[in-house]
Parts: C-alpha cells; structure tokens; sequence
C-alpha cells in the first residue's frame, strides 16, 4: 500500500514513540498526585509544556493540552465568545465556508443555540481569506475571527499575519487553526500577531488523541470543561502523560526538520501537480497554485465521482483522500470545493494527495501512472 494521505493522518515517529513509552508503564503516576510517581509526571507535563512553548516562541504558561485540534478549536471559539460577550456585550464572530467542521459547525452552533450573530467571510477563487474580505467583515460588534493558517482540503495558505493585524487595530480577537499546517509552516506566534492557535498531534507524526491551544496571555476564555482545574482551569481531566510527552516531541522535530522535510516533499508535489494536468483532460488543481502547503496537490476532475475515483485507487494499492478526511462517502460536493465556484459535474470529482517525510519518487511515478486510467474508468462508470 502507498500511502498518500498524510494530511488526514502521519504515523508516529520513531523518535515520538521512544520519548512516550516509559510514561505508560514506568513513570504512570497522576500529575495532580503529591507522591514521588506524581511529581515525575507532572515534571513530564511541565517539560512537554515548555517545548511546545519554544517551538511557538510563547510562554509554557500559554500553552492548554487538550485532547484533539478540534477540541482545541472548539474551546478557542466558544470560550473566546462566551467570556467575549459577557465582558463587552459583543456578539458578532467571523469565519469562512472553507474552515474545518470544527471552526465552521462550531460557530454555526454558536449562533442557532447561544445566540451570536455570525458572518461568513468571503474567500478568493483559491481559497484564500483576504486581508479585504476582513476589513469588509469588521464592525463595531465583531468579538472573534476566525481563520485557519493553511486549508486541509486544497492546500492554500492564508495571510495570517495581515489578518491578524486588521484585528488587532479593530480590537477584536483572531484565532487561527494551524492543525493542518504546524507541519510544515512556522507557528511562531509573535511573527503571526494570534491570540489563539489550534495544534493536532497526529499531523507532523505524533499519536493521535492530543492536541494544543495558545492562548495569548490576557486572554479571557471560558473553560468547556470543567472539574479538578487542570490546564490552568481552562481544560478539567486528568492529563495524557504519554501523549502530552509524544505531542512536544513531535512538534519540536517538524520545527527542527521543516527545511529539510520541505525540501524533500515540494519537488515530488510540484512533480504530482504538472504531471496530473498534463496528462488527465478536463483536471484542475484546486488551492493556489504556489502558496499552498509544500506537501499538498488537490484537483477536481469533470464528471468523475471522486468517492468511487478513492475506491478503486485503493483496490490499486494507493491510499488518497476526497477533499477532507471527514468528507469521505458523502454523495454531496466539499463545501470547501463549492466555495471556490465549481459547478456540481466539478466539485463531485475531487482527490487530494498529501506527501510525507517517508514518500519515495518511485512511489509517485507508480500513482501517476495509475492515476489517468483510473479518473477515465470513473468518468465511463459514472455515465451508466
């Protein structure tokens, strides 16, 4: 099996899972616990911590472990919202159609049950949020944007810093989910002006389960899960040791690594991206044709069924995903993809492919030539 779908998962890295295993079995006590077995778990999340802190050039006290990007996601928005309103009455939140469900769905929610006003932000013709859709966006009543750093469905990065300037001058807070692109791009929080940031572990090759928030100091939050104060009373539960331990020592690796994971990935997705539109008529590339994750080549193609296009590249031996991973088997088009203008005989046919720090050249001339014969098979079942 070819792997290419690391954006929706990466496996644990070696190095990761070294660094996990003696808090499983040796080193098991509860960091709330005042015995010597606590005490080492907890020195462990205090180390994790300040990690994580160095690679985000922020304070560890910043930093809030939580179980996932999205619960991560959804604390930033709710909690910012909630504590936003009850301190200045103020109820407007800004986002865009193209964000991940837990940004999107969360706001949507925020506005049917608790009753925020939400604006959808537009976005360009490759995804994009411009720093003039947010001026346009902005007003007195706005409390919170969000807009993430880099889009999982078609790869285009968003102009962060501007954004976040423009909300910074309009006293409003800016959240970014950078689960998709803590990967490969720099999460220095000073450079990107944020007051919140989403991480998930499992994108740059730590476990699944375990996420991060920044939260810039001064910022008011409140907490959505509550119980014995953990997390600076911002995240109740017992801490994930072995997780919490996996997730700084996979994120300190793709800050160290990212020039060199970089350059390995970006000729072989540059080498995707030509050669799909050469060789397949009616083909796309959806996202921006060169500011967009190095690792990530994401097409529609006309009158092909794209869950049906997946099926048969993993009879094929080739692992690839339709727009984001959450979207698979459904028979309606990406909202992501719809946003960006396709007609429905377009946005059904999508297939994004996602590289790793482990995916060969031979790899991708297996796909490629596999590919074309595949997207027309497709096309002929998909005319009966």
């Amino acid at each position: 099996m070819i792997y290419l779908d690391y954006a929706a998962t990466t496996p644990v890295d070696n190095r990761v899972l070294d660094a996990m295993m003696p808090y499983f079995h040796e080193h098991y006590g509860n960091p709330s616990s005042v015995h010597r077995l606590g005490q080492k778990a907890e020195a462990a999340v205090d180390e994790a911590r300040e990690k994580v802190a160095l690679a985000l050039g922020c304070e560890p006290g910043e930093i809030v472990f939580t179980s996932c990007g999205s619960e991560a996601d959804n604390l930033a928005l709710r909690g910012a919202s909630m504590a936003g309103r009850s301190a200045s009455n103020r109820t407007w939140i800004l986002t865009a159609k193209t964000e991940h469900h837990a940004v999107s769905r969360t706001a949507e929610q925020l506005e049917r049950e608790y009753g925020f006003q939400l604006e959808w932000l537009d976005v360009d013709e490759h995804g994009s949020v411009t720093p003039e859709s947010l001026n346009k966006a902005v007003c007195n009543n706005t409390i919170l944007a969000s807009v993430m750093y880099a889009n999982n469905e078609i790869g285009t990065i968003n102009p962060i810093p501007e954004l976040a300037k423009i909300a910074k001058a309009n006293n409003i807070l800016f959240h970014t989910d950078a689960v998709q692109a803590a990967a490969y791009l720099d999460v220095n929080v000073k450079k990107l002006g944020v007051d919140l940031m989403s991480l998930g572990g499992h994108k740059f090759y730590g476990p699944k389960g375990v996420g991060a928030l920044y939260v810039r100091k001064g910022t008011k939050l409140l907490p959505h899960l509550t119980g014995g104060g953990q997390e600076f009373g911002l995240r109740a539960g017992t801490h994930n040791v072995p997780y919490i331990v996996g997730f700084a020592e996979a994120l300190s690796l793709a800050a160290e690594e990212r020039e060199a994971r970089t350059a390995h990935v970006k000729p072989l997705r540059d080498y995707i991206i030509g050669s799909v539109l050469e060789m397949i008529p009616d083909s796309k590339l959806t996202g921006h044709p060169e500011n967009r994750l190095p690792n990530h080549a994401s097409f529609v193609f006309k009158d092909a069924d794209g869950n049906l296009l997946l099926q048969l590249l993993d009879s094929a031996g080739f692992a690839c995903s339709s727009g984001s991973a959450c979207k698979t088997g459904s028979p309606e088009p990406s909202e992501v993809i719809t946003a960006l203008g396709y007609s429905r005989d377009w946005a059904l046919g999508s297939l994004r492919v996602t590289l790793g720090k482990d995916t060969t050249a031979e790899q991708i001339d297996s796909f490629l030539k596999a590919l074309p014969e595949l997207v027309e098979k497709t096309r002929k079942l998909n005319q009966r």
